[in-house]
């Protein structure tokens, strides 16, 4: 899974970034909470590159949305991620359209190109303030991301705003261990609320696949089939070079 954007010294300096509500986020819960004000709803934001999206990626949102009752999940691919602006990544169309076909057939799913469209570096804190900015309070927001950022998060662009923004949902697999004393000391010392999920052990990655593919090796089943159809049909990572999860 694939990291959330973190800060550079500059962006740090420069402080809290300015982003407006969009005019649409999904197709599917573009409505979600609005016509029932009464009622809390729940919205899972999984985030990365998905450079291709795998099956690892749609297991681990599958399971994250029926651990913490997960009204929605909505799969957001990086406009320009800057944590890989010196690595080439698939034109994000590309993998806006892969995103979309792997999710179509799960009603809990959909796919937003808010971050595509948004125009500069992608970065999380951003798109958090445009969904908070866009979905009524009564849309409570969980960042699915992978154990490993959290180990990290206090390095992640205005992360006391995140904090103040959504719920986190750190993915662990199996042997990817993190302390009690960590769990213990960032709910003492951060405003973070962090639920912690331990997923099946899925030993794929996309940097893996689009070496497979370079190297002539077989992706089918690691991926959708209809996503397996359009690395095909379009040519995709045969050549050296992409990045990103």
């Amino acid at each position: 899974m694939a990291l959330p954007s973190q800060d550079s010294s500059q962006d740090a300096r420069n402080g809290a970034s300015c982003v407006s509500a969009p005019q649409s986020v999904c197709y599917r819960f573009d409505r979600l909470g609005f016509d029932q004000p009464e009622r809390t709803f729940r919205l899972g934001i999984m985030g990365g590159t998905f450079d291709p999206i795998h099956i690892g990626h749609l297991s681990c949102a599958e399971q994250a949305r029926v651990a913490f009752d997960l009204d929605a999940v909505v799969f957001m691919p990086a406009g320009t991620p800057v944590f890989k602006l010196n690595q080439q990544v698939t034109d994000a169309q590309a993998r806006l359209d892969m995103c979309r076909l792997a999710t179509a057939s799960n009603p809990f799913f959909d796919v937003s190109p808010l971050e595509v469209e948004r125009e500069g570096n992608t970065y999380t804190v951003d798109t958090l303030c445009q969904l908070r900015a866009y979905y009524p309070p009564n849309v409570e927001l969980y960042f699915i991301t992978g154990a490993d950022a959290v180990l990290s998060i206090v390095k992640w662009r205005e992360s006391e705003r995140i904090a103040d923004l959504a719920h986190l949902i750190a993915v662990t697999r199996p042997g990817a261990h993190i302390s009690d004393a960590f769990k213990s000391n960032m709910a003492e010392m951060t405003r973070f609320d962090i639920n912690y999920l331990e997923v099946p052990a899925l030993s794929i990655s996309s940097s893996m696949l689009r070496r497979f593919v370079r190297e002539g090796n077989s992706i089918r089943y690691l991926v959708t089939y209809n996503v397996f159809d359009y690395i095909c049909r379009h040519g995709l990572y045969s050549q050296a070079g992409g990045g990103g999860e």
